[in-house]
C-alpha cells in the first residue's frame, strides 16, 4: 500500500488578500529611503546596503515585482498545514508512493524560509517519479516563521520547543524514523532533534558553531577567502544578532511597521551572505513573506540562545551519525578537523562555491551530499 498523509494534514494554498497587496504598495509609496551619506554610498557594502540599491529595489518592488507570479510558483509545490500544540504548522512535502521511502526533513534558518529548498524539490521531482521516489521530502516553516504561527505570547518559546513541534510533525505524518538536514537556525534544530529524539536517526548540516581557530596547515588554498570573510563578519557583520537577542521587542516593532525597514534589514543579509548575488525576485519574495505574515517579530526568538550568556544553549556532542557540507562563503566556514570535534562525523564534503543559503545557491550540490549521506547511514 502506498503512503498517504493522515486526515490531520490539510492541503494549503497561499493566497494573500488583494487588500494586503494594496496596503504594501501604499506603504512603499509613502516610505522614505533617507538621505545619501558617506556610509550609504560605499559600493563595497562595508557599512550595509547602499542608497542606490535601496532606491532601485524600492522602485522594482513597487512597480515591477509580481507577487502573484511568485505565489503561483510557491503553490506549484504541494503545501500543507496541520495543528500541533495550538500552532498552525505549514510545510511543503513531496510524498513518495513507495511504502519504504526514507523521510528527510529540511530545516531553514533566519532570515530564510521554506522557499530556500524549492529548487532542491524540483531536482528530486525531475530525478524520481512519485511511484519510484526513494524519499519523502518534508520542508516545514519553523514555528514563528512566515506561514507557521508562533508560540503563545505568555510563553518564552525556545528552539527546544520548536524541535518538539517538528518531531511531532514527523510522528503525526507516520514516520517513526527520519533524517534531518539544516543550515543556520535549522542546524541548531537538527542537532536538538538528534540529541533529544530517538526517531531522528542522523543529521546533515552545513553550519556549526565552534570556538575552533584553524591552524594554517589545516586550511586549503580555496578556503582562505571564506575564512577571511568569516573574520570580517564576526567583527563587523554580527551586531544584528545581538540586537535580536537583547532587544527583540524593539527591533520587532521597528521592522514590522515599515516594508522599507524590513527590506534594508533582511536584504542586507540576503545580499552579503551569498557567494553570488541572488535574483532580486527571490530576495523580494522572501521579504514579502516576512511582511505579509508579520514574521519578523515572531522569528527572532532563537537568538537569545545563541548570543546571550544567560540563555545560551549548550548543544551536546553529536553522538548519532552526521554529515557536513562545507561552503566557503558560509558565515564561519569550518575546516574538517573543527567539524570532527563536534560529533560522530561520517561524511564531510567540500565545495569551492556557495554561501550561507546553500540550498538556494547550490541546490544540486546540497541534494547530492544529502542523498549520498542518506545512502551511507540509513538502516545501518
Amino acid at each position: 500500500m502506498s503512503y498517504s498523509p493522515p486526515d490531520s494534514i490539510k492541503p494549503f494554498t497561499l493566497d494573500i488578500p488583494e487588500q494586503e497587496l494594496t496596503e504594501l504598495k501604499q506603504l512603499l509609496q509613502l516610505s522614505r529611503i533617507g538621505p545619501k551619506t558617506y556610509e550609504s554610498t560605499q559600493t563595497a557594502h562595508d557599512f550595509g546596503v547602499t542608497h542606490q540599491w535601496m532606491t532601485e529595489t524600492k522602485d522594482y518592488w513597487l512597480n515591477k515585482y509580481d507577487w502573484r507570479a511568485q505565489e503561483k510558483y510557491i503553490n506549484s509545490f504541494p503545501n500543507y498545514t496541520t495543528e500541533i500544540e495550538g500552532l498552525t504548522v505549514h510545510f511543503v512535502a513531496l510524498f513518495s508512493e513507495k511504502k519504504d521511502a526514507i523521510p528527510i526533513l529540511f530545516l531553514h534558518g533566519w532570515p530564510g524560509s521554506f522557499i530556500e529548498f524549492l529548487s532542491l524539490v524540483s531536482l528530486v521531482q525531475e530525478k524520481y517519479p512519485a511511484t519510484d521516489r526513494p524519499y519523502h521530502i518534508i520542508i516545514p516553516s519553523l514555528p514563528g516563521y512566515t506561514l507557521s504561527s508562533g508560540g503563545p505570547p505568555d510563553k518564552d518559546w525556545t528552539m527546544q520547543d520548536s524541535a518538539r513541534v517538528i518531531n511531532t510533525l514527523m510522528h503525526n505524518l507516520g514516520f517513526d524514523k527520519y533524517i534531518a538536514q539544516g543550515g543556520d537556525i535549522g542546524s541548531f534544530e537538527a542537532q536538538l532533534l538528534a540529541a533529544e529524539y530517538d526517531s531522528c536517526v542522523a543529521i546533515h548540516i552545513n553550519m556549526l558553531s565552534t570556538q575552533h581557530t584553524p591552524e594554517e596547515s589545516e586550511i586549503q588554498p580555496y578556503q582562505k577567502k571564506g575564512i577571511e570573510k568569516a573574520l570580517q563578519w564576526r567583527e563587523r557583520g554580527s551586531a544584528y544578532g545581538l540586537e535580536h537577542a537583547s532587544r527583540p521587542s524593539t527591533i520587532g516593532f521597528v521592522l514590522n511597521s515599515n516594508p522599507i525597514s524590513l527590506l534594508a534589514w533582511i536584504g542586507e543579509k540576503l545580499l552579503e551572505w551569498h557567494d553570488e548575488t541572488p535574483p532580486l525576485d527571490t530576495v523580494l519574495t522572501n521579504i514579502s513573506l516576512y511582511w505579509f505574515t508579520h514574521g519578523f517579530p515572531r522569528s527572532v526568538y532563537p537568538y537569545r540562545q545563541i548570543f546571550t550568556a544567560r540563555d545560551r544553549i549548550e548543544l551536546p556532542y553529536i553522538a548519532k551519525p552526521f554529515g557536513f557540507s562545507y561552503f566557503p562563503f558560509e558565515l564561519f566556514p569550518l575546516v574538517e578537523v573543527a567539524v570532527r570535534e563536534k560529533g560522530n562525523l561520517v561524511q564531510y564534503r567540500q565545495h569551492e562555491k556557495g554561501g550561507h543559503f546553500a540550498a538556494l545557491e547550490r541546490p544540486r550540490e546540497v541534494w547530492g551530499d544529502v542523498e549520498d549521506f542518506v545512502k551511507l547511514v540509513w538502516g545501518k
